[in-house]
């Protein structure tokens, strides 16, 4: 059953429709064909077999003179799901064949582990041909820190907060995200915060809710008011006395101390996970080095190395 999670991402691309070819050009690169408008259509992709397959969004991209340059079918992905690996290709050849059109596959997937495995090829057989999903995951969005360029690209600096919030600049990524969030009207800034909330770990939970109750405190009002009344108040008051006798600071290094460590524990872990299903394996120095690496970027790093290394010396490079 879909979440808020999945669905708060697919409204996103859906309300604003112009966000993936702009993510396309801007993140991956890609040329996307000169357009003049852009455009949900229907999502059911029916073809002639037995089943009835349904993607989360399309969308179609017109020239000047209303003819159909290219469609992207877009899918929000929070698991691993072998199914899609036969989905997405009947998803770009269905779509093509009907629109007569280039057509990709656009997957969301908030998750670095799930990300890379969505992002790799699909062989359709023998080796002959085969279908690359354009994936939108930690590795590729950027971390957004500037409140000014957050307000300029906000649903960005949104999927910016979900994909670091928790990471080592994770404060400075959500406070530039919720300063954009207080542009937008109440009700998309609420939904666009609750899932930035929930994709937060607790040690960064803590950590907002410190920022939160330090603003108040100095009674500086830099934060949207429906954050301070989304967070849970009996927590905030909880914590004011603490906070006043000067102990808010070493809370928050304590706590962004145990988050880091949490991160890198992840990291490590998914690198692990991925190579044990590439039929990679360690030699003990290797592993010694992987378990001894304190850098998050250098974990990233080798995470994107899995996809199509062979040994572990490729993926350690």
């Amino acid at each position: 059953m879909p979440t808020l999670e999945h669905n708060a991402l697919v409204e996103m691309f859906r309300e604003r429709p112009e966000l993936a070819p702009h993510v396309l050009a801007t993140l991956f690169h890609v040329e996307v064909p000169p357009h003049a408008s852009v455009s949900v259509v229907e999502s059911s992709l029916d073809q002639l077999i037995p089943a009835e397959l349904r993607a989360d969004l399309v969308l179609e991209l017109r020239d000047a003179k209303g003819a159909l340059v290219l469609a992207i079918v877009l899918e929000v992905q929070r698991d691993v799901d072998p199914d899609k690996k036969f989905s997405w290709p009947m998803y770009v050849t269905g779509v093509r064949a009907r629109k007569r059109c280039a057509t990709v596959v656009l997957v969301v997937a908030p998750d670095a582990a799930v990300a890379a495995w969505a992002a790799e090829s699909i062989d359709l057989g023998l080796g002959v041909g085969s279908i690359k999903p354009l994936v939108l995951g930690p590795a590729v969005v950027p971390e957004i820190t500037d409140p000014a360029v957050a307000e300029k690209e906000t649903e960005l600096a949104v999927l910016s907060a979900v994909a670091h919030g928790n990471g080592p600049n994770g404060l400075t990524v959500l406070q530039a995200a919720l300063a954009a969030l207080g542009r937008l009207d109440q009700e998309h800034a609420m939904v666009y915060f609750q899932l930035i909330w929930d994709g937060l770990r607790k040690p960064m939970q803590q950590a907002l809710e410190a920022l939160v109750m330090e603003r108040q405190i100095e009674g500086a009002a830099t934060l949207p008011p429906f954050v301070q009344r989304l967070i849970d108040r009996g927590k905030l008051e909880g914590m004011r006395e603490g906070m006043r006798e000067g102990k808010l600071q070493g809370m928050r290094e304590g706590e962004l101390k145990g988050m880091r460590e949490g991160e890198l524990k992840g990291k490590k872990e998914t690198l692990l996970r991925l190579l044990t299903r590439s039929g990679i394996v360690l030699a003990e120095d290797e592993s010694a080095r992987i378990q001894a690496c304190s850098d998050i970027a250098t974990l990233d790093r080798w995470i994107e190395n899995v996809l199509g290394a062979k040994t572990a010396t490729e993926v350690l490079s």
